[in-house]
């Protein structure tokens, strides 16, 4: 029997898997899943996983890689806030600590397996998937994946054309880590983020 959104989002946030059932390595702290869902949104934010500050404060983005994506998007923080406007649905929902380098860790592997697809599911009026980042792109591109990040990104119109329900547009990680990239890419900010912002005025 399928559950209720809100009900799904309970058993999500109560979840311990990569503590407690983990596919390898168990997760080295306390679970705090981060996800906001929406019967109303038609807009998704398909992001890796929240860093530090996100798994201190409970909610996602609440950091200087939300303040860029914000600006991208050319909303208020209100705005990104809204249920109503925004759901935001990481690939995983826990932060995955960090390496030797003091780098994020990937999103843990247990998560869309046991969450993503059921999850998506009861939100059909999603119009608009933001796939930030590789593993959000490999997970909702699949087989239409490009080899890189920046060939996938350097590809968005033709891959925002070719998923029509929900339409999906790749994203690069809004950390300050990729500023470089985006200095090597100037179109991304001169044709892709206004068509981004667009697309997110006519349906926010």
């Amino acid at each position: 029997m399928e559950l209720p959104l809100g009900e799904l989002v309970a058993q999500i946030r109560l979840c311990r898997i990569c503590r407690d059932a983990p596919f390898k390595k168990p997760l080295p702290h306390e679970p705090n899943p981060v996800v906001v869902a929406s019967q109303n949104a038609r807009v998704l934010i398909a992001g890796q996983a929240p860093g530090t500050r996100v798994h201190a404060s409970g909610i996602p983005f609440d950091d200087r890689s939300g303040d860029r994506l914000r600006q991208w998007l050319g909303v208020t923080r209100e705005e990104f806030y809204d249920a109503d406007r925004f759901a935001i649905v990481p690939m995983g929902f826990c932060f995955p600590g960090q390496d030797i380098r003091g780098s994020d860790l990937p999103p843990r592997p247990e998560c869309p397996p046991a969450w993503r697809k059921q999850l998506l599911a009861l939100m059909p009026q999603i119009e608009l998937v933001l796939a930030v980042g590789s593993y959000a792109q490999a997970w909702h591109l699949g087989k239409d994946a490009r080899a890189t990040l920046s060939e996938r990104v350097a590809d968005w119109r033709s891959i925002v054309m070719r998923n029509t329900s929900p339409r999906i547009l790749p994203l690069p990680h809004p950390s300050w880590r990729n500023t470089s990239w985006l200095k090597r890419n100037p179109w991304f900010e001169m044709d892709l983020l206004p068509f981004l912002q667009q697309e997110i005025r006519i349906r926010i």
